[in-house]
């Protein structure tokens, strides 16, 4: 089984903030994670990266914020969208 990509999108919030959701299903367990889902989800604001999920190899599941890298407790794809929205709307909203 080949890595599948599941969803990859880009959507303009404004004329200077956009957010990109890459998620692939990989045939294995990715190193670091408890799961077979690669994927980063982004937030960008004039040009720089303000938030971010993401499972680099090794690391598992984190999400960074302003620079700063939190764990994620990953518990599903559906979910993961969810968190990551309201994170978005949070920011936004500062």
């Amino acid at each position: 089984m080949k890595a599948i990509a599941l969803l990859r999108d880009r959507i303009q919030l404004d004329d200077d903030c956009f957010v990109e959701l890459v998620v692939w299903q990989l045939p294995r367990t990715l190193p670091g994670s408890l799961h077979s889902f690669k994927y980063r989800l982004a937030l960008v604001s004039s040009q720089k990266c303000v938030l971010r999920y993401d499972n680099e190899a090794g690391k598992g599941d984190h999400r960074h914020i302003d620079g700063v890298e939190l764990e994620y407790n990953f518990q599903g794809l559906e979910r993961l969208q969810s968190d990551f929205w309201d994170d978005v709307e949070n920011w936004r909203a500062r």
